[in-house]
């Protein structure tokens, strides 16, 4: 089967599919740890793609002058 994701992920709970965002959102319910930090990672570390938000891109912010709004 092909690799779709990079070998290369830094492991950690907040993305593991054994853990569960707690509900304040700084710790995670892990089946095999029990509460951990987000940062937190064990060997049983497995990847869910679906857990892993991407970091936003920022958009261009474009100089504009006066005379680009004269008529």
């Amino acid at each position: 089967m092909k690799n779709f994701f990079d070998k290369n992920i830094e492991p950690r709970c907040e993305y593991c599919e054994k853990g569960y965002l707690s509900s304040d959102g700084k710790n995670v319910l892990c089946k095999k740890k029990g509460v951990v930090e987000k940062g937190f990672s064990c060997l049983s570390f497995t990847y869910d793609p679906l857990l892993r938000k991407p970091k936003p891109i920022s958009p261009e912010i474009q100089q504009f002058n006066p005379e680009d709004f004269k008529i």
